[in-house]
């Protein structure tokens, strides 16, 4: 489903050439929940933009599906992104806008027609959990609810990838913990590929198939979670256990 090949992704200072991505290839499997994570600074973040090309990378070539991204139009890569939902840490919900109207906002630009978008919304309301909020604001609702609306909103162009930048980081616990598990179920139900981005053990643990560990822009380590996590062969995946073994 998407293969990274060489992305290297630099940004130029005064003092001098910053490598925020340097040489790392991955593939991920169509399916597959993939984790990416790092300590703070690990080039992780800058990568999984650089899979929808928020950010270009400066070397490389990105593959979804078998197409390269980085040859297509601005109109045809338009139409891969539609193909893609991202979700974030601080949810970017539109504080003006009901829930239901936040999910529509995405199909509103694709051109849908106002009462399919609406019942397209509401069957994602459904799907998270949330279908008795569709007429509360943001400002209503809890870290939880807004990150699941966030993730309808996500869905709402029927995406096949879904990109998870740090997307638990602002939550509780026990909250992290029921988004993880509607992650999995809207894994299995719809069959998408999601790519997670984290700092957090607990949360490559509890859903992810695969794992790549990341360190100065560099992955350092890759495989199935359970044998990364039970024999870790770099340092900084080490550290990372330590982390979590501190933390709680």
């Amino acid at each position: 489903m998407i293969r990274l090949e060489h992305i290297t992704k630099t940004f130029q200072t005064k003092e001098t050439n910053l490598h925020a991505v340097n040489d790392v290839s991955l593939t991920i499997d169509q399916g597959n929940i993939f984790g990416i994570i790092g300590f703070s600074g690990a080039g992780k973040s800058t990568l999984v933009r650089c899979i929808n090309l928020l950010e270009v990378p400066s070397k490389g070539k990105v593959w979804i599906r078998n197409t390269n991204l980085l040859e297509l139009s601005e109109e045809e890569l338009r139409k891969e992104r539609q193909k893609m939902g991202m979700i974030f840490q601080h949810f970017n919900l539109l504080a003006q806008r009901t829930v239901l109207d936040n999910v529509t906002f995405p199909l509103e630009i694709t051109g849908k027609k106002k009462a399919q978008a609406r019942e397209k919304a509401r069957e994602l309301l459904k799907l998270v959990g949330l279908g008795d909020k569709e007429s509360s604001y943001p400002a209503q609702l809890s870290g939880g609810q807004k990150q699941r609306v966030a993730i309808a909103r996500a869905l709402a162009t029927d995406p096949d990838i879904l990109l998870c930048d740090e997307a638990t980081s602002a939550l509780d616990p026990i909250t992290t913990s029921n988004i993880l598990a509607l992650l999995k179920e809207i894994n299995e139900k719809l069959g998408l590929t999601i790519v997670i981005i984290t700092h957090q053990m607990e949360v490559v643990k509890q859903i992810c198939h695969k794992v790549a560990i990341m360190e100065e822009g560099k992955v350092v380590e890759e495989g199935l979670v359970s044998q990364v996590f039970t024999t870790p062969k770099s340092e900084v995946t080490k550290k990372l256990l330590l982390t979590e073994g501190e933390e709680k």
